[in-house]
């Protein structure tokens, strides 16, 4: 019982050097916290990496003009998309 409080003590006399560090490092070295930007890479993107991904496997396994194919048209399907998400992200943002 006594190691159990001794043990919180400690982490409770850490959490508050930690603390103070950080209080005094932004106090005295004038830090500020970064902004969070928009992410245009959405769980639909996603969509788009999954059959790229397997289209490159399958052109790895058999190389033949057909999966060449399959994967370009992959490619070209993904980073039309990814365009059209950046796009619209920065059209978003100037506005």
């Amino acid at each position: 019982m006594k190691n159990l409080s001794y043990s919180k003590d400690i982490k409770r006399a850490w959490e508050n050097i930690k603390e103070n560090i950080k209080i005094l490092a932004k106090d005295s070295l004038d830090l500020y916290e970064l902004k969070q930007h928009k992410q245009c890479f959405e769980e639909q993107c996603v969509g788009f990496l999954d059959p790229r991904k397997e289209a490159t496997m399958q052109w790895l396994h058999n190389p033949n003009q057909s999966n060449v194919d399959n994967l370009n048209n992959a490619r070209h399907e993904a980073s039309r998309h990814f365009r059209n998400k950046r796009k619209e992200h920065l059209k978003a943002k100037i506005d």
